[in-house]
């Protein structure tokens, strides 16, 4: 399906932290380039038929101030939008409310960034699992999204998830936890607890779903 280290080696990951009046705020930012112009990428990334694609299904009003909900996932509020360069919205999930902003930036005729940038409470699920807890499902993304843009078909829920479980995709979730740890890392956190916690996520991952 993918060279894995190829596409792990091609995303750019970094974290940092931000003072927010309800406490702290871990801030993840993920991008990755993709050969594809800004306007195109804007399409693929606001355009409710594309976007099942190469990520999930989306209902809802795409449009500034209006209502999302991910199949199966987050949902939220559009806060802003500059198109084709950004957008910024809530992230709803579970109970819990964080922030993603999408910069898309050319870096020539033919090639564009896209950047996400996530800011989230410092939380109990955090505490123990450490930015992998999202940062794999966003390394995923990207990855989803190379896919498309580089002319491969869309899987099936069923295909994704036989994927998923598959020598490649434990591969692939095990580099994108070693990379979101050694991250964590150099922003500071202790070792030892970087790889406990990468351990736990990368664990949570990969368990089988009971039939």
């Amino acid at each position: 399906m993918i060279d894995v280290k190829h596409q792990i080696n091609a995303v750019r990951r970094h974290l940092g932290t931000r003072k927010l009046e309800a406490g702290e705020a871990r801030v993840l930012t993920i991008s990755q380039s993709y050969d594809t112009t800004a306007e195109d990428l804007w399409d693929a990334c606001t355009n409710a038929e594309r976007i099942p694609r190469w990520f999930l299904p989306v209902t809802g009003d795409l449009k500034l101030g209006g209502r999302y909900q991910l199949e199966g996932n987050a949902g939220g509020t559009v806060e802003r939008c500059d198109p084709p360069k950004s957008f910024a919205a809530t992230w709803e999930y579970d109970g819990n409310v964080s922030w993603i902003e999408v910069r898309l930036s050319a870096e020539s005729s033919e090639r564009a960034r896209f950047e996400l940038e996530h800011v989230a409470h410092v939380a109990d699920d955090w505490k123990q699992f450490g930015p992998g807890m999202v940062g794999i499902g966003w390394d995923m993304l990207l990855m989803g999204l190379y896919l498309h843009m580089s002319g491969a078909g869309s899987l099936s829920q069923e295909e994704a998830m036989a994927w998923h479980f598959s020598e490649e995709g434990l591969a692939f979730m095990a580099e994108s936890s070693d990379r979101w740890r050694a991250a964590d890392v150099e922003d500071g956190a202790d070792p030892e607890q970087a790889k406990a916690a990468a351990d736990r996520v990368y664990a949570a991952y990969t368990t089988q779903p009971e039939e």
